[in-house]
């Protein structure tokens, strides 16, 4: 991966208002993958007191967002399925790895699985991004 690629995307995640928000934190870039992290915490609790389901999916999403955008081009998202399987404990760390499975000129296609810190399955996702052929704008 391009090292200039890689530390503008560390930077922008680093200090995008979304990412801050949920304690989102990039731990790997290569490209075509992405690895992030987060704490559940209590304000991420639905009306069961179990993870709410927009937290799950917005750590999902947070490395969908980096994996499909590190190849330097910009890359929006056109369609995400998914699953969830279990509900994490309070406290947990949660981390989402997405991969890409597949990339032409125009779209790239992602399979994303996330985790608790004890190995267990909370959802998996299949999603679907259309690569603009635009440079990303912070480089």
């Amino acid at each position: 991966m391009d090292e200039k690629i890689r530390e503008a995307i560390l930077k922008q995640i680093e200090t995008e208002p979304f990412a801050k928000k949920f304690g989102l934190r990039l731990i790997e870039v290569e490209e075509g993958f992405a690895k992030v992290e987060m704490d559940f915490t209590p304000d991420m609790e639905n009306m069961f007191g179990m993870a709410h389901g927009g937290a799950i999916f917005s750590l999902i999403d947070a490395a969908f967002e980096v994996a499909s955008n590190s190849h330097g081009t910009m890359a929006v998202a056109l369609n995400m399925n998914i699953n969830y399987m279990a509900s994490p404990a309070k406290g947990s760390k949660l981390t989402a790895e997405a991969t890409e499975t597949n990339k032409t000129k125009k779209t790239a296609a992602y399979d994303i699985r996330a985790t608790d810190n004890s190995g267990k399955l909370l959802a998996t996702c299949q999603a679907l991004v259309y690569r603009l052929e635009k440079p990303l704008p912070f480089l």
